[in-house]
Parts: C-alpha cells; sequence; structure tokens
C-alpha cells in the first residue's frame, strides 16, 4: 500500500476496501454503490481515481493544504494591533469580534478569533470546572425500605374534564407502585394516599420525597430579631410529618428532582401511557380515572414495570398497636376553658363531667378531625367524652332586640386653659444673671 494511506481515516481505508472489491468484480458497481452510499456514477469515477493515483484516490485532495478561508497574516497582525491596544484590553473572543465588526468593519469568526488571541496572548482560556456528574444511586435491597413519594400536575384528562393531580408512591427496590387522582394536593389526601399504601404493606422504613411546604414547615423569621431565622428543631412538624414521626418511619428529604428519579421517571411514563389510556377509555370524570386506574393501569404497572429485589425479604413493619384512624386524622392542640370547654373552628365542645380530673383546666389538649369528619379530643393520651354546645344565637341585621340602647355618655367639660402665661416672651426677657441680682 503506498505511503498516502498512513493518513487514511477509518472511514477512508473502508471505502478503499469496497472499491478495491469492486475493481476485482468480486462485487458489481450497483452493489457497491449501496453500500458506499453513493451513486454508481461516482463509485465508476473513484474507479477511474483509483487506477490512476492508487490508494490516494479516496484520500480528499485538500487534505494538508491550507484552507481557502483561512485568515492572512497581514490581516491577523492587523487584529492583534487593534486588540493589543490597552482599550480592549480584558476582552474575550465573543466581545472582540463584536467590536471589531461594529468599530473597524472586519468580520472574523469567533473561534478563529479565539485561536488568533491565544496565540498572541491576548486571552487565555480559563479552565473549565469539571461538571457534576450525577452518580447513578443502586435500587434498595429490600422492599418497603425507601418509598418515593411525590405529586403531579398535568393536563390528565386532555380537556375532556376537571384539574386533576396524581399523587404516586412507589417503592425503590420493586418499583410497586400506588396512585390515586385528586383534585388538589391536600394534607387530607396525601395522608389518605399514606393510610393506603399502610393497611396494604405496613410501615415503610423511610419515605423520600421533595421539600414541599407539605412535608416541612417553611423557615420563619423571629418577629424580635429581624434577619435571624428560626431553626429546623424549633419549627413545628407538618400534619405529614408529625404522622410519620408517629409512626416511625423516617422521612428523607430531596434536594433535586434528579434524586428522586425514580417517581420522576414513573410519571414520565403516566404522562404517555397513562393519558392515551384514558383518552381511549373516555374518561371524563375524577371517579372514572380511579377506577381506570384500579382496573386497567395499575396491573399492567405491575405486570411489566415491577421488578425482584435483591434480598426476598420485606422489610415493611407491622401496626400492631398503631391507631390509624388517630394518627392520619388532622392534629391541633387547643386550651381548656375554665368552664371545660374546648373551642376548634367556631365550635365550642363540652366536656363530660365524668372525664374532669386534676389538671385539665387550662391544659393543651390534642383535637382529632378525622377522616370520615368526627372529631376527637385526647388529654394525656385518654380519649375524653364531650358534647357540642348549641351555637349562641345571634341578632339579625335590623330587627329589635329586648337589650335597650346604652344610654350616650354626657359630654365631658375640658378645664379653663391657665392665662399666667399669657404675654410671657422669654426672648425679650432679662438674662437670668440680671434677674437674679434684681431686688426681690
Amino acid at each position: 500500500m503506498e505511503n498516502g494511506a498512513l493518513l487514511m481515516t477509518q472511514k477512508e481505508r473502508d471505502r478503499l476496501v469496497v472499491l478495491r472489491k469492486a475493481e476485482r468484480k468480486l462485487i458489481t458497481q450497483r452493489q457497491a454503490a449501496v453500500e458506499l452510499g453513493m451513486t454508481e456514477r461516482h463509485v465508476r469515477r473513484l474507479l477511474g481515481k483509483l487506477r490512476r493515483e492508487g490508494d490516494r484516490a479516496v484520500i480528499h485532495g485538500l487534505r494538508g493544504k491550507p484552507s481557502n478561508r483561512r485568515l492572512s497574516e497581514a490581516a491577523g497582525a492587523e487584529i492583534v494591533a487593534i486588540l493589543s491596544a490597552p482599550v480592549y484590553e480584558g476582552f474575550g473572543p465573543t466581545l472582540a469580534a463584536e467590536y471589531l465588526a461594529k468599530e473597524h468593519g472586519i468580520e472574523v469568526g469567533r473561534e478563529t478569533l479565539r485561536g488568533l488571541m491565544i496565540r498572541a496572548k491576548l486571552w487565555r482560556a480559563k479552565p473549565r470546572k469539571p461538571e457534576k456528574v450525577h452518580v447513578w444511586r443502586p435500587r434498595r435491597s429490600r422492599f418497603g425500605e425507601l418509598v418515593q413519594w411525590d405529586t403531579s400536575t398535568h393536563d390528565w384528562l386532555e380537556g375532556r374534564g376537571p384539574q386533576i393531580k396524581l399523587i404516586r408512591m412507589i417503592d425503590d427496590a420493586t418499583s410497586r407502585t400506588l396512585l390515586r387522582f385528586v383534585e388538589r394536593d391536600s394534607s387530607e389526601e396525601n395522608l389518605a394516599m399514606l393510610g393506603r399504601w399502610l393497611q396494604r404493606w405496613g410501615r415503610m422504613v423511610g419515605c423520600y420525597t421533595d421539600q414541599a411546604s407539605l412535608f416541612q414547615t417553611a423557615t420563619k423569621s423571629r418577629r424580635d430579631r429581624p434577619g435571624e431565622r428560626l431553626e429546623a428543631h424549633e419549627l413545628p412538624p407538618t400534619q405529614i410529618g408529625r404522622a410519620l414521626r408517629e409512626l416511625q418511619i423516617a422521612w428523607i428529604p430531596a434536594h433535586s428532582p434528579q434524586a428522586k428519579g425514580r417517581v420522576e421517571r414513573g410519571f414520565g411514563t403516566d404522562q404517555d401511557r397513562l393519558v392515551k389510556g384514558l383518552r381511549v377509555a373516555g374518561v371524563r370524570t375524577l371517579e372514572e380515572a380511579n377506577a381506570y386506574l384500579e382496573q386497567e393501569y395499575l396491573p399492567w404497572w405491575e405486570e411489566h414495570c415491577t421488578v425482584k429485589p435483591a434480598h426476598p425479604d420485606d422489610a415493611h413493619r407491622s401496626l400492631e398497636g398503631y391507631d390509624l384512624e388517630s394518627i392520619l386524622s388532622l392534629v391541633e392542640e387547643r386550651t381548656v376553658g375554665h368552664d371545660y370547654t374546648v373551642r376548634y373552628r367556631r365550635g365550642i365542645y363540652q366536656i363530660d363531667r365524668r372525664e374532669i380530673v386534676p389538671g385539665l383546666r387550662g391544659a393543651r389538649v390534642r383535637v382529632e378531625r378525622r377522616r370520615d369528619g368526627s372529631l376527637a379530643i385526647a388529654f394525656q393520651g385518654r380519649f375524653l367524652r364531650f358534647r357540642q354546645c348549641p351555637a349562641p344565637a345571634r341578632a339579625e341585621p335590623g330587627t329589635e332586640t329586648d337589650k335597650e340602647a346604652p344610654a350616650p355618655r354626657p359630654a365631658v367639660r375640658k378645664p379653663a386653659r391657665s392665662r399666667w402665661m399669657k404675654g410671657f416672651d422669654l426672648k425679650k426677657g432679662p438674662p437670668v444673671w440680671k434677674a437674679a441680682q434684681a431686688p426681690g
């Protein structure tokens, strides 16, 4: 093979092999044209060049020659002289190219100018910072060891019905999932979703979520110390955070969407396949959407998208000893009044006399609003019996009442202002030392 073949690229070597096969009649010119992706006419042209020049026929004719568009040495020297002026000190290639065209009428490519400035030592490229590479985290080894939890806002019904949201909980080890369409992303709906997971599989070891206000109390500043923020341990937990603590489930916050990639990729599948399935099924309401999830989509997901965990044992824990109705309710604290009543959401609730114990008056009690709408009041871990007091009657505006209007207060006369200083001018009076020497 000729010396020029030593400068060939791999593409040129492959082209030479095909041309040699066509030259020796091992394949037809048409087959060579199909293999090389060119016309038969060009194949014949290359074969003629191959007989005349040998292996160099497949090498481009401008290989090793200066480009016709290369910047001349005179133009390069002129540009360097211009950019060497103090006024252009510190200019980068992009800005320098703009000013050369604007102020001096010299059109030059940014990358050409970059190399010219580097050779003339007018600019030095900054070292590129290494990009942060997301390390692919392996799955957890056991089912129930970590559950990712998030909500997706999307046009799930494509305008056929109301705007709804999708709550997803997905196991990190197996990709087993629970899905539920809801009207709004609230604490009540997310607690109900947590209850479904607990009742089906038990208490997971940890939950992995974003840092939304549903899971983490927003940082607040002190009123008495402007600019100083409260420490995380000083902030009260959210309803979901409190429930996870009472269930002894660890909460792990994610600092980026990529960190909880399992649930994000799941939403990607939902926004493609689930949306199309809802469209084909003609779903228009929230109830129909949840029915499609249970009957069609979740069985398909279980069959095609779940995997076997590395270890077969289940990491979920038992619910024995945990009152889910109490834990998954909306909990607030209230103070017991001197008459043993508790005020909650514009209602007054009287504690039964049989429940009164020392220390109850003025104490803080736990008020739970259950998922079925009922209320429960607990003091020191014991639930109290109570009844709701009737709301006091309010007089409608414009109606007469038996209570007489209070009599108007008599006007208070202000005492007459003293006139003993009238006409006195301090500036016209004698100095203090003269007044002190005066008789009397």
